[in-house]
């Protein structure tokens, strides 16, 4: 039995989920449009408790429910929903959907990110910045491949406004790329970060690896931060290295190696693919734990642009609020990936304002910290989505 929180701010949602469980056209838009307020979709569930939930627990909290053979939805305002989820007072026969929902429905997603240099405060948005070191990115490829350029870019993204600097050596991008050998990695990499670390005393740096041992080095030279886009998938020994360097570190989410993950060969989702991210997610995180990794030092990322086609990456994008089961601070990293070409019909090269549109939706969906190539716009348009979060100030009355 799974439950997956779902964003009701556009009808569109509920319609499309209902459109992949089989559901005619009309049928969906016609459901979808009586749903406001908050909404579950749980996946899994029994005849039986089926049955309760639609004769007698939905009815019971003022609830709508639509179902399925296996499934249903069950929406309303979040004071009846969180009634509604109370385990230790629902009805026996729906004591674990109602389990199953509380956690779904989550708490507050926290606002301090533990690093091994300190802690990040989440109270306003968080930039890394994107220094790849490496000769063939799929945005800037060679540009910054020497210490020199790489030092001149990252003081052109801390002056633009990043937080973080994100140091990566080896290339995710389509079309296939081979891996980078350890050594080779860790040439690109550790100069670097020891330089910035001999020049910014008190930055915080995240290397961005698959590799155990690239990060460790990283980590010995004065990075705060493991990026691993495999999610500690691909080295057995990063969580260990991560656990002993009390570092922070970012769980992607992702499927398959280094050389097809952005590709669309394992992007092949059920009716829900948030649940499924989710779950896999959840995971890794499990992993994180049991490797003695505090959980206080994860910050997760749903992988936008990785075995994802682009309706995947919209709805991911739109739906960020499934990820709030986790628990933990959410980051996204949209920067002139395909999606926002498929959208916006612009090429690589002129996605960086798409980019801050993506940033600023993300945040206004639960994201906190935002992984891209330029800075300085997608600043100005978070700083925009924080205000209006935070509402208009007070104003003092004239004497």
């Amino acid at each position: 039995m799974r439950a997956t929180p779902l964003g009701v701010h556009n009808p569109r949602t509920v319609r499309d989920l209902l459109l992949t469980h089989g559901w005619e056209l009309g049928q969906a838009e016609a459901a979808a449009s009586g749903i406001t307020g908050a909404a579950v979709h749980l996946t899994g569930l029994t005849p039986s408790t089926l049955e309760h939930l639609v004769s007698r627990g939905g009815p019971s909290y003022g609830l709508d429910v639509v179902t399925g053979d296996d499934w249903a939805i069950v929406a309303g305002s979040m004071a009846r929903l969180s009634a509604f989820a109370r385990p230790w007072s629902a009805l026996p026969e729906l004591a674990e959907l109602a389990a199953v929902t509380v956690r779904a429905l989550g708490s507050a997603v926290p606002t301090l990110w533990q690093t091994a240099r300190g802690p990040v405060d989440l109270e306003r948005p968080v930039i890394l910045g994107v220094l790849n070191v490496t000769p063939d990115s799929f945005s800037d490829g060679g540009r910054y491949s020497t210490e020199a350029t790489a030092l001149t870019q990252a003081e052109r993204l801390l002056e633009n406004g990043a937080h973080i600097i994100d140091v990566g050596g080896e290339s995710t991008r389509p079309g296939r790329p081979k891996p980078v050998p350890v050594d080779e990695e860790r040439r690109r990499v550790v100069p670097v970060v020891e330089a910035l670390v001999r020049r910014h005393a008190d930055l915080l740096i995240s290397v961005d690896t698959v590799k155990a041992d690239v990060a460790k080095a990283a980590l010995e030279t004065g990075a705060a931060i493991v990026n691993d886009v495999s999610a500690l998938r691909l080295d057995a020994g990063m969580a260990k290295v991560v656990a002993d360097a009390k570092a922070g570190v970012i769980l992607m989410h992702s499927r398959g190696t280094v050389s097809d993950m952005a590709s669309l060969d394992h992007a092949d989702y059920g009716a829900s693919p948030l649940a499924e991210i989710v779950e896999e997610l959840g995971s890794s995180l499990d992993h994180a734990a049991r490797s003695g990794i505090a959980l206080e030092r994860v910050v997760v990322d749903p992988g936008l642009g990785f075995a994802k086609a682009t309706t995947d990456n919209l709805r991911v994008l739109d739906q960020l609020v499934a990820l709030a089961v986790l628990g933990r601070p959410i980051l996204v990293g949209p920067s002139r990936k395909r999606f926002l070409g498929a959208a916006t019909g612009r090429e690589v090269d002129q996605r960086d304002v798409a980019t801050a549109a993506a940033c600023a939706l993300a945040y206004e969906r639960g994201a906190r910290l935002f992984r891209v190539h330029e800075p300085g716009i997608v600043r100005d348009a978070l700083s925009l989505a924080h205000a209006m979060a935070a509402g208009p100030p007070r104003l003092t009355p004239a004497v």
